[in-house]
């Protein structure tokens, strides 16, 4: 059975005051490369770029153009570079290089700076990775720890002008791209789901297995972490909605309150699922819990039934010289009648009081 890895991120708490100059990636995964993609588009022309190389790269200034930069690796001295040639804060360069700090919204001038948390599929595993956006009138960069799908669809429509996206701004692109990742949650929900429904307690013939609850736990932490990084999205749609963000534009501001409402949908199912795993929990220490006295009801049920023969065997196993009934024809017989009547005495004792 696929099952999901607990994802969590780490905040950097007790963190050094560092120097706003000085760009550190904090992921565990080393950067050997790193892929530039370049997309200059409006209405009517659309240009694209691969395997673009850092010194190539122009400060995007044509206003009858919109432009999408795409980074794929996060090497510090490639990115500092590449956000200082697009006049982008140093701040704003530190938080896209420290992927273990929260999803985050900020304002600063001439540029708006996001960053969210996404999952990628990695062969029977779910494992998140940051991604940062920075956007400004026409401008939209943004940045990725690896490579990753979610967003060739959106390209394949800029490169055959499909849909709208050609006809309106980095803001509209912003939109699509937000949405393409939280459908990658909702994925991740349904599979998640799927996995609940699969720990079923009510089979009486079915044992739950010993890594049953470690299961439960392992996707207890999935969903907390798919909540806590769906929240600062939600809080990004409500800046936006009312109106503390410069480059949103006001006919683009329906597409945000979809994201808006797909991040309550995914709140929700959270909601649920969370639910659900209590609600497996609980049963699971409850099927246990019967079992175990089941296993004491029947345990109970045989020391009843030999604490008397245990006490006649102790009486005639003393070996005292006047015992009569050592000596006596019949002793040994009756002896055996007395344990076989005792024997049956108890048994429809216990019956009459419903133990078995």
């Amino acid at each position: 059975m696929q099952t999901l890895r607990a994802l969590r991120y780490i905040p950097q708490l007790n963190r050094k005051k560092k120097d706003p100059r000085e760009f550190v990636f904090s992921g565990d995964i080393p950067v050997t490369e790193t892929d530039i993609q370049v997309f200059k588009y409006n209405s009517t022309d659309c240009y694209e770029h691969k395997d673009v190389k850092p010194a190539d790269i122009e400060l995007f200034s044509d206003n009858d153009f919109n432009y999408w930069l795409n980074i794929y690796g996060l090497e510090p001295e490639i990115i500092a570079a590449i956000c200082r040639q697009q006049n982008i804060h140093d701040l704003a360069i530190q938080d896209i290089l420290d992927v273990r700090q929260r999803p985050k919204f900020q304002e600063f001038d001439g540029h708006s700076f996001l960053v969210i948390k996404s999952i990628v599929p990695d062969k029977n595993e779910m494992i998140s990775e940051q991604i940062s956006f920075v956007f400004g009138k026409n401008v939209l960069l943004s940045f990725q720890e690896r490579k990753a799908d979610f967003f060739e669809h959106i390209r394949y429509r800029l490169r055959k002008n499909k849909g709208i996206v050609r006809e309106r701004g980095a803001d509209y692109l912003l939109y699509t791209l937000l949405e393409s990742i939280l459908d990658n949650y909702f994925k991740t929900l349904t599979q998640l789901d799927a996995e609940v429904e699969k720990l079923s307690f009510t089979d009486p013939d079915r044992q739950p297995r010993p890594d049953t609850l470690a299961l439960i736990e392992n996707h207890k932490k999935s969903v907390h972490f798919i909540r806590k990084v769906i929240l600062p999205i939600k809080e990004f749609t409500m800046a936006v909605e009312r109106g503390e963000t410069q480059f949103i534009q006001k006919r683009h501001l329906k597409y945000f309150m979809e994201i808006k409402d797909l991040c309550l949908t995914l709140l929700d199912s959270c909601d649920m699922i969370q639910s659900s795993l209590e609600s497996s929990t609980n049963l699971f220490f409850s099927i246990q819990g019967h079992r175990m006295n089941q296993i004491m009801k029947t345990l109970t049920v045989v020391a009843s039934i030999f604490i008397p023969l245990t006490f006649i065997a102790g009486i005639y196993g003393m070996n005292f010289t006047n015992m009569p009934e050592l000596e006596w024809k019949y002793g040994y017989a009756a002896v055996w009648g007395l344990i076989l009547l005792i024997i049956a005495g108890m048994i429809l004792f216990l019956k009459r009081r419903k133990w078995f």
